[in-house]
């Protein structure tokens, strides 16, 4: 299957899960990526299949409820929402769960971390892609750990990887090295933006310093084949008008830089 460009419902928070699939339809996104969270919808498998037929867009990706926000989301138990996200990624028809890595105080879930992804994957046989975070920074200078085994999939056991051009900005991580050195484990992509802040911005594309544009062409002329979904901030905004323009400027970043390389211009 080609790459798809997808949008995630959290990019049109504080609206709904209903609105992400209403704007996704309208704007011309491929598909969507459902974050299961506080939006009582976004947990309803049923709904969230029904919000998919209704608008003709396929599902592309369940975000499990692994943020600090959704602790509590689908009970406490970390494997149970795993296992919850894959059956609705089967109910929904989309081919991918992406998942935070834990967190440092999740200690017996960390231990066997890796070999458990691995397990549901043979078991379900979905991808279920683990994100790139980032050290919790109180200032530019001091950090501190706070995921295991580590923040960064890269050099973990994991056959299936997330990068979010947002969370590496956090970490001063450079997506391109990123990109290579994952390689073909590279399977899923949260198109966004930073400035190198301690803050989670998620800007536009194109109005960080991530250099989302050459690695849109670096893992297009690599190869890439998975998804890529626009991933961005638009809390600010002070209209729907204003929120739809950027949602359309993501799309139209993603495909000017990511499609020509695709199609050999």
């Amino acid at each position: 299957m080609p790459t798809r460009i997808g949008l995630s419902t959290s990019s049109v928070y504080p609206e709904s899960t209903a609105h992400g699939f209403a704007y996704a339809a309208r704007l011309g996104y491929d598909a969507v990526e459902v974050m299961v969270g506080i939006d009582a919808l976004s947990q309803q498998t049923s709904a969230v299949k029904q919000l998919s037929e209704h608008h003709e867009i396929p599902i592309c990706a369940i975000h499990a409820p692994t943020l600090l926000f959704t602790q509590q989301v689908w009970g406490l138990e970390p494997w149970g929402k795993l296992e919850r996200s894959a059956e609705m990624a089967h109910e929904v028809g989309a081919g991918t769960v992406v998942v935070h890595p834990p967190f440092r105080w999740q200690k017996e879930y960390a231990r066997g971390f890796a070999e458990g992804v691995a397990a549901l994957e043979a078991s379900t046989g979905l991808v279920f892609a683990v994100e790139n975070m980032y050290p919790w920074r109180a200032t530019q200078k001091r950090g501190m750990e706070m995921y295991l085994p580590h923040w960064d999939p890269t050099h973990q056991p994991y056959a299936h990887t997330t990068i979010d051009l947002s969370h590496a900005s956090i970490a001063h991580d450079d997506v391109l090295d990123m990109a290579a050195a994952q390689g073909e484990r590279l399977r899923h992509v949260h198109l966004t933006d930073g400035t190198g802040s301690a803050k989670d911005e998620h800007l536009v594309p194109g109005r960080g310093s991530m250099r989302a544009a050459e690695f849109l062409r670096q893992i297009a002329t690599s190869g890439f084949d998975g998804d890529i979904v626009l991933e961005i901030n638009t809390r600010r905004c002070d209209s729907r008008e204003e929120r739809e323009a950027d949602l359309a400027e993501s799309l139209a970043f993603a495909r000017e830089h990511f499609a020509p390389a695709v199609e050999g211009a």
